[in-house]
């Protein structure tokens, strides 16, 4: 659990689902607003630390293992909205679906969040930016960025959403990734760059070497 008093929130992280996926717990201390990001986690292993129903579900990005209890999180809490992509699927099956476009903020209780479009992983994928904090779902992980899977993927969209909107956040924001897939489960953005070598390419066609390089060489991870 990281306690920010500087900021007036707590995160409580939730490790499980179907492969090493993190759910977050984000409290505002001022008022016990509660918010949800990704529904990867059963709801049995956060209800005991609630003091109330969560008000929102930040989701990152469509997969499957990301929302895999998002039914139940809808059933076990009706007052609470779902937010997402504005071409998320998602919409056409919660009627509580709310989008959020890029770069739009929004309060939580007293916390207040910055929505970062960043499509490359999958066509709907968004950060959520609570300074000095970015929850990255499988944008970016400890020690890489996510990976290109399908046809909702695309290199160029993950080259622009890391280059061009990520790094220019200032290093000093920790990330939290929508899976543990690194040597800790979160990281300065300095940190990772430092350590990552794609995050430290010098054009797209250098990165697209460096991804084609780590998939050759992958071992695990999504």
């Amino acid at each position: 659990k990281l306690m920010n008093p500087e900021t007036d929130f707590s995160i409580r992280s939730f490790l499980g689902g179907y492969d090493n996926n993190f759910t977050y717990l984000i409290t505002c201390s001022r008022t016990g607003t509660h918010a949800i990001v990704d529904a990867a986690i059963d709801t049995n292993e956060i209800t005991h630390y609630l003091r109330s129903d969560p008000v929102a579900i930040l989701i990152t990005h469509g997969h499957g293992d990301h929302t895999a209890f998002l039914d139940k999180y809808v059933q076990q809490y009706p007052g609470a909205t779902i937010l997402g992509h504005p071409d998320s699927k998602l919409k056409e099956k919660y009627s509580n679906f709310k989008k959020v476009d890029n770069n739009q903020e929004f309060i939580i209780g007293e916390m207040r969040f910055k929505c970062i479009h960043t499509p490359g992983h999958y066509f709907d994928s968004i950060c959520y930016q609570i300074s000095p904090v970015l929850f990255t779902g499988d944008t970016m992980f400890v020690g890489r960025t996510g990976r290109i899977k399908g046809k909702y993927s695309s290199i160029e969209d993950l080259y622009d959403s890391i280059y061009n909107k990520i790094l220019k956040i200032p290093g000093s924001i920790k990330i939290y990734p929508g899976h543990d897939y690194g040597d800790k489960p979160n990281i300065t953005l300095k940190e990772n760059i430092l350590n990552s070598p794609l995050l430290s390419a010098n054009s797209l066609d250098e990165f697209k070497k460096r991804m084609n390089d780590y998939e050759k060489n992958r071992k695990n991870g999504s």
